[in-house]
């Protein structure tokens, strides 16, 4: 409790020194590793995350336990779809999973619902996620509605590759296609289709992306 670490907040001046100062009374910060289960489907919001270090995926659950990836949260943002259950005291619609080792700041949702009356940079801040999620919701409907799993397969190779600064990726087809909402022996023959189109290089457990691609 009460650490705020200059890491991101700070020299990024994402908010008023008074709001850091109430954010370092507050958050609690925590170190979660890849694959942490931070937030399960249909779970009550009792914190919102910001992300100092490291990322998290959001992932929509169908009542079969089928999966699709909706968006990934980065270092100085948050989930907008917690906070809104949040405030609202109803259940997550989404899963949080973190996706490579992570450093976050934990804020109770009392506070983050208070504080968009009293400080408009934090208001500004909110905002701003739903319309970068909004936008990226709107990406997902497209990409399942119109676009070829082939393609799919392509844009969220590159999604990771940005991520993690490299396009050589610890992934397997069963993680594809559980964020992709398909099957691995799907994912598998469209990827052996690609690697003779050499648009990626396969490995046990790791797919190497083109830089043409």
């Amino acid at each position: 409790m009460g650490y705020l670490p200059s890491l991101y907040l700070s020299e990024m001046k994402l908010f008023s020194p008074l709001l850091e100062e109430e954010l370092q009374a507050i958050s609690q910060r925590r170190t979660l590793t890849a694959g942490t289960v931070m937030m399960p489907s249909n779970s009550y919001v009792r914190s919102i995350p910001i992300v100092l270090k490291g990322s998290m995926r959001v992932i929509r659950e169908d009542n079969d336990g089928r999966e699709v990836l909706l968006y990934y949260i980065k270092p100085g943002e948050s989930c907008i779809m917690s906070f809104l259950a949040g405030i609202h005291e109803d259940t997550s619609k989404v899963k949080l999973v973190v996706e490579e080792d992570s450093e976050v700041l934990m804020i109770p949702i009392s506070k983050a619902s208070e504080w968009i009356k009293v400080y408009p940079e934090w208001a500004d801040f909110i905002f701003k996620l739903y319309h970068i999620r909004f936008e990226e919701l709107l990406d997902v409907i497209n990409a399942v509605s119109f676009q070829k799993l082939d393609d799919r397969i392509v844009s969220l190779l590159k999604r990771k590759a940005s991520i993690y600064q490299s396009n050589d990726l610890s992934i397997t087809h069963q993680q594809l296609a559980e964020e992709l909402g398909t099957t691995p022996e799907v994912i598998s023959r469209l990827l052996k289709q690609m690697e003779k189109q050499k648009m990626v290089i396969l490995s046990r457990n790791k797919i190497t992306l083109n830089p043409t691609t």
